[in-house]
């Protein structure tokens, strides 16, 4: 491979702003590739995939390379040099690579590959968190997370159904793989833009990691319900649990979040589900007035976002020790005050992209002992593991109001 000035320099310049200036990866890279109308999909996947790769292998390179932060560009340089030279990328006699000794890197790789935080890059706090309620699974967990994430579709069937979406991809040279236990879920082969595609903007189908795709389904949405999606964000699992509801009945998907919501509508719009109501917490009332009103509802819980490292690697650097502790305090509370809104006999489920038991199981049981969460009893559960599965990590508990 031979590297290309305008697009190493673009890659250091995201770097830059990930790392020394907090920036999210995603909404810095979005831009980066707005820069320059000439780069093809083959230039804009290395800018991509190259920053992420760095972002994800921070702590192993930046041992390899002998810096701190925060990294000057001489640094980002010498990280890059890493990269490239661990996957055997010739070095160009460029100024920017004179002060990095290249001849080291392998030697330094196998040595730090012993201490496990090193090679999987992770901070110290992070890495016994893990170890301390994953015991030895952690080790499996953290392999399969610094994993590149496939990309999965959801076929959305108010429009078009899995064999019609498979054959136009096919017809694009993007082939796809049914994924084992989610029925509308297809599996890109290689990566692609596939938004650019026509199925896409008529709203065929919605990015969504086959594992996330299990929330919906365990909640089992039916037409000529009353559902409440009550952390819907930009509404993922709003537009399945729509789908499944066929557009018959009515879903209220609320978040704190405006501008998530606007986003939400606008998917929605696309993806034909008309259904959807969204209404902004802005106030203790909002969850109120809805209290004893749903048949089911759903809180996709904030939380450490571990189990979609591999989606999002630059969280393990952003994320502090004390935001566990916060995250953990926010998920009890929505869950004994959102668990009001649901009806007799109707469901409550509890969800989260985390893979630790205390964000987890270990919340559900606090809530059942609680004043609030002894009218409910598990009706099922599932602990979504990203080494078993390749996909994104996932926990869900879905609980039934008993009858008085």
């Amino acid at each position: 491979m031979r590297l290309h000035r305008n697009l190493v320099f673009a890659t250091i310049d995201s770097l830059h702003l990930i790392f020394n200036e907090g920036k999210q990866a995603d909404k810095v890279l979005k831009n980066t590739l707005k820069l320059d109308k000439r780069w093809g999909s083959r230039d804009r996947g290395f800018i991509a995939e190259t920053t992420y790769d760095i972002v994800r292998w921070k702590r192993l390179y930046a041992e390899i390379a002998d810096v701190n932060e925060p990294f000057d560009r001489t640094n980002l340089f010498r990280l890059f040099t890493v990269w490239a030279t661990l996957r055997g990328i010739k070095i160009p006699d460029w100024p920017q690579f004179e002060s990095t000794p290249t001849r080291r890197i392998k030697g330094r790789f196998d040595e730090l590959s012993k201490i496990r935080k090193i090679r999987e890059s992770i901070p110290d706090w992070l890495d016994e968190v893990g170890s301390k309620e994953l015991g030895k699974k952690w080790d499996k967990e953290l392999a399969a997370l610094n994993q590149l994430a496939p990309v999965v579709l959801r076929v959305n069937t108010l429009k078009s159904n899995v064999l019609e979406v498979k054959n136009q991809l096919a017809d694009l040279d993007v082939e796809t793989t049914a994924a084992k236990g989610v029925p509308n879920a297809l599996v890109l082969k290689e990566r692609s833009n596939v938004f650019t595609t026509d199925a896409f903007k008529n709203g065929w189908f919605e990015v969504q990691d086959a594992n996330s795709q299990k929330v919906a389904i365990m909640l089992d949405a039916k037409p000529g319900q009353r559902i409440i999606d009550a952390c819907a964000g930009a509404g993922g699992k709003s537009l399945h649990i729509a789908e499944m509801m066929e557009n018959k009945g009515q879903l209220i998907s609320l978040d704190i979040y405006e501008s998530k919501l606007k986003e939400l509508k606008r998917r929605a719009k696309r993806n034909g589900a008309f259904n959807i109501e969204t209404r902004v917490i802005d106030t203790t009332k909002v969850i109120k007035k809805l209290h004893g009103t749903a048949d089911k509802v759903l809180i996709d819980a904030p939380c450490s976002g571990l189990g979609v490292l591999k989606r999002n690697p630059d969280t393990k650097w952003k994320m502090q020790p004390d935001f566990l502790d916060r995250i953990r305090t926010l998920q009890q509370q929505l869950l004994r005050d959102y668990s009001k809104m649901v009806k007799e006999d109707g469901e409550f489920m509890y969800a989260t992209c985390s893979i630790l038991p205390s964000e987890n199981e270990l919340q559900v049981k606090e809530f059942l002992a609680s004043e609030e969460g002894a009218t409910f009893e598990i009706k099922k559960e599932n602990k979504v593991s990203p080494s078993a599965t390749g996909f994104d990590g996932f926990y869900m508990a879905l609980m039934k109001r008993k009858k008085k």
